[in-house]
This record gives structure tokens, C-alpha cells and sequence, in this order.
């Protein structure tokens, strides 16, 4: 990022969310880089750069879509890296149709799931009928047919193909170089975002003319072969219905500037916590196994060889088509001996997904009296999860619920001192539930890793010794599968049997404490048989499938390469280039930089001196640089190979994306992106604005739970949208941390941030009788909550479709309770819950509300006052829930170009 000539943080406060980060944004802009902040608040990010843009939140798929025609409509485009390195000159099938020609859907969809048939959107065939495949998602029975048999299979369809996507052969796809072939990518990105303009922006996000023109300017001029732009975004893209498509469209316009990469380019993920993306990696989530594999689905993936045919193809290019010696290494970690080739090397012991088990579903599970007992381990859903009244109903249904946490969080004390006991909801008495409380250690009474935002895992050793009877993590979870295998010794059950083979044979400490590092070197990897038995693995290209190697995380693989543990490098960067290759250790295989092949020209010459990083040495035969080349080491620029390979053998010389299946970087998604090949703009669930591209208000694949405790604002054109005319945002402070569990129980931090507030301009302040400090109540369909008055021109109202559009600023830090310091009122019992279809993110950064001035009520009176509201408003569960609004078209028809005038793209709308 310090090497970035213009910097564009959206989605972010990023000088006060992440200030560490931050630094290498301020010696970016040391050297001269140009920082634009674009956010609906005027924030300390906002104030350190050189133009702050406000933007109606949720809109932001409208400017980066007008930045992308903007770039196209001038010829602004870095054509010679465009046509190399991405998929521009494909076709794509001639049954595709787009968002422009049906108002907002695409083909292929089905409004009873809420999921697509991508076939349509597959790239064009060859004559001799071989391509890419049917693009079809299989659905719960193992067929297309049944794709919408089970809706909860269906939400979970974004995570089945993993890391690589969707398997695709790459051998002979259609191509138009030239790019003229109205089919090419190209040709359809162009038509796609042709109504994306700098008008639009302002009617729908009130961003001004001139200060478009700015970032339109500052983000051109700053990208080409001499200089590059980065994008940092953070949960104020995530957190939508559409989070994905945010960063899908930020992704276009980089691959479009040639932004991809390059040093300073890219588009950095800010993380919130020191290991986000390590929970992520070797994940914390439903339905990923370790390195992105995906996990198996009932019905769907019953043997190994229907798992790894659905998730890679041997034919296809890159890397991930090595699928399954990570998988078979994956799986000779977790059960050693006892994952042999006759039981596909205990492939059945994985769980199966019979659905979408995410934490909302659970929740709703949960609220069903399906649910027994639950585990929190770093979380306060109490307070710090969407929708707080529906996690705390929830949790009074459980027959036992353990917190492990530093503090007694709101998810502890629920039972006692929650909002619904004060309101009369719940009783003490009468709540079943067993909540166990069990102290954790803090990350500086235990040893191990972070793999924070730049993907670098680095060691942190253990500085004091944990109080009392506080355990790590660690310890916790070896003590507690120690206990439960002995309690299952001798077992002759066969659902015991994937716990009894565990290894599980972790050396301890004379306190019985598990080593650390033995963990980590197991993640790393070993070769099991052979010469080099017990050696660790040096690179995840040393895997292999016939069951010769192991490895915990496949991506992680290195990291103790030699038996050196590279994560507790910490040689100073004055001593080193700028890549600092010897401080932490990066995966995969060290690289700091994804995809710098793609640093140098088709030739392997870096495109300029100035901003070189990888580049071929043609004495050595190799590539060469700053950083680990992201690339086979000896394939020479202008290689062609031959069409029937596959894997890492099927790459171009100028294949620069080694882990998509056509080695190109996707202008077009041909599969995989479960809502879209293209980004579309659609509103937030809850908007107080019309879609102004489209009839289609809402992104109808969103994951939607349609129940009475979940109501949702109507939007703007619904009867009732007036009752909930304003429009509130949340985020964070630097002072605090998330739900308060590490700041609001510290008195210095609690001192700087005593009071829930809410930001709210003099002109919202002077419409609604606020008083500066003094107090207000904001009401949506869920909940409402109070907080004090800070009027600031850091809102600023916008003029969006003709009308002002106020928004509120909440920060999300308080819970009701009596143990910590500071206690309020949360902002997330103000959020419903709708999440994003291929991650299933909740939308939680955009809602509907109402503030009025004064405390909130107390007791039932405060039920009286949501439920006053909600019948204002006309509010019922079917509000907001319809898949497709009525006036738009049906998208599984046969259309004609020539006859239908909907696909006309010059008609007006």
C-alpha cells in the first residue's frame, strides 16, 4: 500500500478502525500518493485525506460501476494488460441474458429458491460441444432439477465450490480478440454498465458531479504501465445484501486499470481483528474445511470421487486443479493411519452440509426448540450480532449455553439483566437455560499465530502466564477431545469411530499445556512415506493424493519448511527490501504480492522501471524479483501449452491468475458468483430511495427470514415507507472494540467513550427537536433503542432521486448489563437480519429508521412504542420478503432480440 500512487478507501474509517494499518497509508501519501475517503460520515480517515466523497450507504456498486464506464467510454483502460490477462476476449454463450435486458434479473432465475441456473451465463461452446460445462449448481439430490428442493441447501450454494470456483475445463473457449464480437466479455461489460454515469451517481448515491469527476480523474490518471491505484475497503462493503458484488466491481475496475498484481495495486481486505482472516483460512464457518476447500453436501458429494469431480477439474488450468492432494492431505492430518486408500482416506468421517448452518440459521433453529446447547467462544451475540432481541430469545430456548470469554459479556448475563427481562418478555425464573461461564486467556498469555490483513502469519510468544483457571484456546479444545475420546474408548459405535481416529498426540508441557508449534507444523505438513518420511513439506506443490503426504492447511503449507518456524521471523524492514520477506511468513509460499505476474508484461518485462517487482531472467531461465514470484518458476513468457493439459502445466506464459480455471483474471463471472455474473446495483433490503436502474428493488437471491420477530421497514414506492424515513448506518470507534468485551470493561477506555450517542447533522437535528447532548430515540420495525444527541456536520444529508435523504451514525459498542464499566443501549437491535448470498453476511451497515427526541419508554410501554410503529408503517412478514417485484420481467424465458423489447438496451427506464 506504500508504494501506491493514488489510495481510494470505501467501506472503511480505516485511520481509526485500523490505525496500525494506517501508517503505510500515511507513507504512501509522504511519497505523493493522492487519498480519497468515500463514506457516508466525514470521519479521522476523512480528515488525513485529501477529499473526502459522501455516499448514501449501500450504494456503492452505482459509482464503482460508473468509474468502470467512465474508464471504458474514454479508452482509459490499460488495453495491452486487459487483453493478456483477463477474460475480455471470451464469449460467452449466446443464451445469456443480462440485467439490462430483463430489468434487474438475470437468466436463468428461479423465484422460488431465490437461486440461478447459471447455464446461461457459461462461457460459448466449441463446434466439437466441448467448453466450460453447464455452469448448472447441483442442487440437495445431486441434480439440477432439484436445485430448489430444499431452500436451505440452496442459501449455502455460494460456498460449495470453494477457493477455485466452479470446475471448468479451459481447453479451446471461444475467443474474439479483436474484442468486437458483441458476445466477448468486453462487449457485455461495456452494454452492462452503459446507464452507470456520473448522473446516475448523483441520483442515486448524491455524490456531485465534480467530486466524481475527481475521483474519476485521481483514479485514471494515477494507473498504467508507471503507476497504480489501491482500493481498501473493510465491513462497510461486507456487511450488504450485496457485499460481494462490491468488491466484484472494485475487482472490474483494477483488472480494467491493470491495477492487479502490481506493487501498490490491488484491493486490500482491512481486517477487525488480529486473525480475521487466519478464522477464515483455517476457518471458524460452516461450510469451509481448511484452505478453502469446501465442505461436502448431503446427497450431493456421498462419495470422494463425486466431491473432488465437483469442486475441480484435472483439466482446467492453475493450481486448484491439485484439489485433491490438499483434500487427501487434509485428511491424512486429521486421522493418520486410519485414513487409508481402501476408506478413501476417511473421507466419510467428514460431516455432510444438510443445509445452510450458518449462525443466523442456527439461530432460528434455536428460537424452533431445535437447538440444545450452543458454544460462544470470542462472540456476544447478546449485543454484537443482528437483530440482539432474536439472539437473546434464542439463547432463553437452549438447555445449556457455554461463554468463553474474558469478561461476564451480555451473552452471560442475558438471563438476568438482558432488555427482555426489563421489559417483562422473559423472566429469570422461569428460563431453563444452564449458561456455564469459562475464563479465556487473552492474546497475551498465550503463544501462537496471527494471519492478519496482508495474509502474513506471525508468531506472538506468551508474555505472562494466564490468571486463575484462564485457558487458551488450545488447551481448552486438546483437554476437551482428550476427555470426550476417553469417555468414548472402546466404543464399538461406528458414529464414534472419526473421534476415536483422530490424532491426537500433541506433545505437552510439564503443565500439560499442548505445544503450540507441534500444531503448526502439522498445518504445515510432513512426507509420510519414503525417503524423506517425517521431513516437513516446503511447498503445498509437494502434496500429493496418494496419501504420501499431510498437511493441516494447504495454503499454509512452508511456513515450517526445514522444521523452521518462518511465522517468528522478525528481521527489522531497515535491513531488508521492501518486500521484508524475512519478517513473518506470507501464504502461499511467501508471497507478498497474489498474482505478480501479472507485475510484468506479456514478455516477462516489468511494465515499468519504477514499478517493477517480478520480472524473466532469461539467463537463468527463470522468474526472478523482489517478491517470490506467484508463478511457475521456469515457464517462459510466450509459452503455449498444450490444449489437452491440465493443472499447472495447462498455464500460458502469460496466465498470471494461476488459481482461476482459465488463468485469466474475470471481467465476467462465468460461474460461482451465486447472484450475478456482472455486479447490478439493487437497494438495500430496507431503502427509503427506489431502485433507479431497475424495476427489481432488492437483490433477489438476498437469504431472507420472513418472521415476525424479524419485520422489515417497506421501502420507498410501498405504503408505510414515510414511518421510517431516515436511514442509519453503524460502526465502530477506535477507543472500543466491537461489542465492548475487551473496552468496555477497562476503565481508561470506557472513560474516553462513556455513552452510546448517535450522529445526526444540525438539519436532521433541527427537523426532529434534537438537542445536542441531549437524548433521542431511534425506532425500526425490531427495536428501539436511545442515545445521546452529537449534531456534527460530518452527516451530511444528501440529495438523492430529488429528495434529502438523511442518514444517522451509530457505533455499535454497548450492550445493556451491570458488569462492565459503560453500558447502553446496542445499535444492533436496531438491524434485521437479511444476508448476502454467497457468504451469507448479514446486512448490517444500511436500515430504516425513525429518531425522535427523548429517552426511550420504559417496561412493556418500549414493546407498545415498536409495535406502534410496525402498525404505522403496515408492516407485516411479507413486507420487503417478495423474491421479484412485480413490474419486473420473468427471467427463465426464451427471449428474442429482435422481437423482444426488453432486450433492447437504448429503451428508457
Amino acid at each position: 500500500m506504500a508504494n501506491a500512487d493514488c489510495i481510494v478507501i470505501q467501506g472503511s474509517n480505516m485511520a481509526e478502525c485500523h490505525p496500525v494499518g494506517y501508517q503505510w497509508v500515511t507513507e504512501a501519501k509522504a511519497r505523493g500518493a493522492r487519498i480519497i475517503h468515500v463514506d457516508p460520515r466525514f470521519t479521522r480517515t476523512s480528515a488525513v485525506a485529501d477529499k473526502h466523497v459522501p455516499i448514501r450507504a449501500g450504494s456503492d456498486i452505482v459509482l464503482l460501476g460508473a468509474l468502470i464506464n467512465h474508464v471504458l467510454t474514454h479508452d482509459l483502460w490499460f488495453e495491452e494488460y486487459v487483453r493478456a490477462y483477463t477474460n475480455a476476449a471470451t464469449i460467452v454463450n449466446e443464451d445469456y441474458r443480462d440485467a439490462e435486458d430483463l430489468d434487474g434479473l438475470f437468466s436463468g432465475f428461479d423465484p422460488e429458491s431465490g437461486q440461478y441456473d447459471m447455464s446461461s451465463w457459461a462461457y460459448d461452446e466449441n463446434e466439437d460441444g466441448s467448453g466450460d460445462g453447464d455452469g448448472k449448481v447441483e442442487g440437495p439430490r445431486g441434480d439440477p432439477e432439484h436445485a430448489g428442493a430444499d431452500a436451505s441447501v440452496a442459501e449455502a450454494a455460494g460456498q460449495q465450490f470453494g477457493s477455485g470456483g466452479a470446475p471448468m475445463e479451459h481447453a479451446r473457449m471461444q475467443r474474439d480478440d479483436t474484442l468486437q464480437d458483441p458476445r466477448t466479455v468486453f462487449q457485455i461489460l461495456k452494454r452492462h454498465f452503459v446507464r452507470y454515469t456520473p448522473e446516475m451517481v448523483q441520483e442515486v448515491c448524491g455524490i456531485d458531479p465534480e467530486d466524481f469527476a475527481y475521483l474519476a480523474r485521481s483514479i485514471t490518471e494515477n494507473s498504467g504501465r508507471e503507476r497504480t491505484t489501491c482500493f481498501a475497503y473493510a465491513v462497510g462493503w461486507t456487511q450488504h445484501s450485496l457485499g460481494a458484488q462490491f468488491i466484484r466491481t472494485a475487482s472490474i475496475l483494477q483488472l480494467l486499470l491493470g491495477n492487479m498484481g502490481r506493487p501498490g495495486g490491488g484491493i486490500m481486505a482491512l481486517r477487525g481483528h488480529a486473525s480475521i482472516q487466519g478464522s477464515t483460512d483455517i476457518p471458524t464457518l460452516f461450510n469451509l474445511l481448511p484452505g478453502y476447500l469446501p465442505m461436502p453436501v448431503a446427497g450431493t458429494h456421498d462419495t470422494f470421487v463425486d466431491y473432488l469431480a465437483a469442486i475441480a477439474s484435472k483439466k482446467q488450468k492453475g493450481y486448484w486443479a491439485e484439489a485433491d492432494a490438499y483434500t487427501t492431505s487434509l485428511l491424512k492430518a486429521w486421522w493418520g493411519d486410519a485414513a487409508t486408500q481402501e476408506n478413501d482416506w476417511a473421507y466419510d468421517y467428514l460431516p455432510r452440509l444438510t443445509g445452510a448452518h450458518g449462525t443466523f440459521q442456527t439461530l432460528t433453529r434455536m428460537l424452533e426448540d431445535e437447538v440444545e446447547g450452543y458454544f460462544l467462544l470470542g462472540q456476544n451475540p447478546a449485543v454484537g450480532s443482528s437483530n440482539g432481541r432474536m439472539q437473546r430469545m434464542a439463547m432463553s430456548h437452549l438447555k445449556w449455553l457455554v461463554v468463553r470469554d474474558l469478561n461476564l459479556i451480555e451473552s452471560a448475563t442475558w438471563w438476568k439483566d438482558g432488555p427482555e427481562i426489563a421489559s417483562g418478555e422473559l423472566r429469570t425464573e422461569d428460563i431453563e437455560t444452564e449458561v456455564f461461564f469459562l475464563p479465556a486467556a487473552t492474546h497475551v498469555e498465550k503463544s501462537g499465530t496471527f494471519t492478519q490483513t496482508q495474509r502474513l502469519l506471525q508468531w506472538r510468544h506468551q508474555a505472562v502466564a494466564p490468571p486463575g483457571e484462564c485457558q487458551s484456546e488450545l488447551q481448552f479444545f486438546f483437554e476437551l477431545g482428550r476427555r470426550i475420546r476417553e469417555r468414548l474408548a472402546g466404543s464399538d459405535d461406528e458414529r464414534d469411530r472419526p473421534l476415536l481416529d483422530l490424532t491426537w498426540d500433541y506433545p505437552v508441557d510439564e503443565h500439560g499445556e499442548p505445544d503450540p508449534e507441534a500444531v503448526l507444523a502439522e498445518i504445515n505438513g510432513r512426507h509420510l512415506t519414503g525417503p524423506d518420511a517425517g521431513r516437513p513439506l516446503s511447498s503445498y506443490t509437494e502434496m500429493r493424493a496418494d496419501g504420501s503426504t499431510s498437511g493441516g492447511c494447504w495454503i499454509y503449507t512452508g511456513v515450517y519448511a526445514g522444521g523452521v518456524n518462518r511465522a517468528a521471523l522478525r528481521r527489522p524492514g531497515q535491513e531488508q527490501d521492501s518486500a521484508a520477506l524475512e519478517w513473518g511468513w506470507a501464504w502461499p509460499a511467501n508471497r507478498r504480492l497474489l498474482y505478480n505476474r501479472a507485475s510484468a508484461d506479456p514478455e516477462g518485462r516489468p511494465w515499468s522501471e519504477r514499478k517493477k517487482l517480478v520480472w524473466w531472467d532469461e539467463e537463468q531461465d527463470q522468474w526472478v524479483g523482489d517478491d517470490v514470484p506467484d508463478f511457475p518458476l521456469h515457464l517462459a513468457p510466450g509459452t503455449r501449452p498444450d490444449p489437452d493439459a491440465g493443472g499447472a502445466a495447462a498455464l500460458a506464459g502469460d496466465d498470471p491468475f494461476i488459481m482461476q480455471a482459465d488463468g485469466k483474471g474475470w471481467l465476467y463471472a462465468p460461474k460461482g458468483v451465486v447472484d450475478g455474473p456482472l455486479p447490478t446495483h439493487y437497494e438495500p433490503q430496507e431503502s427509503p430511495v427506489e431502485n433507479a436502474l431497475y424495476a427489481q428493488q432488492r437483490n433477489p437471491s438476498r437469504v431472507l427470514f420472513a418472521r415476525p420477530d424479524n419485520l422489515t421497514a417497506p421501502s420507498a414506492g410501498e405504503p408505510g415507507a414515510d414511518v421510517y424515513p431516515y436511514v442509519f448506518t453503524t460502526y465502530r470507534l477506535t477507543e472500543h472494540h466491537t461489542a465492548g468485551g475487551m473496552s468496555r470493561w477497562q476503565p481508561y477506555l470506557s472513560e474516553l467513550q462513556p455513552e452510546m450517542f448517535c450522529e445526526v447533522s444540525p438539519e436532521l437535528a433541527a427537523e426532529c427537536g434534537l438537542e445536542p447532548y441531549g437524548w433521542a430515540t431511534i425506532v425500526s420495525p425490531r427495536a428501539a433503542i436511545e442515545a445521546r444527541v452529537l449534531v456534527t456536520e460530518r452527516m451530511t444529508p444528501l440529495v438523492v432521486g430529488g429528495h434529502t435523504v438523511h442518514q444517522i451514525g451509530l457505533p455499535y459498542h454497548w450492550g445493556v448489563g451491570d458488569d462492565a464499566v459503560v453500558s447502553g443501549d446496542s445499535a444492533n437491535d436496531l438491524l434485521g437480519l437479511t444476508l448476502e448470498p454467497n457468504v451469507q453476511i448479514q446486512d448490517s451497515k444500511v436500515g430504516s429508521c425513525h429518531i425522535r427526541p427523548g429517552r426511550r419508554p420504559r417496561g412493556p410501554e418500549l414493546l407498545d412504542l415498536v409495535a406502534e410503529y410496525q402498525q404505522r408503517a403496515g408492516a407485516t412478514v411479507e413486507t420487503g420478503n417478495t423474491r421479484i417485484d412485480d413490474t419486473a420481467p420473468d427471467p427463465g424465458r426464451s427471449t428474442d432480440p429482435a422481437t423482444d423489447p426488453t432486450t433492447d438496451p437504448t429503451r428508457e427506464h
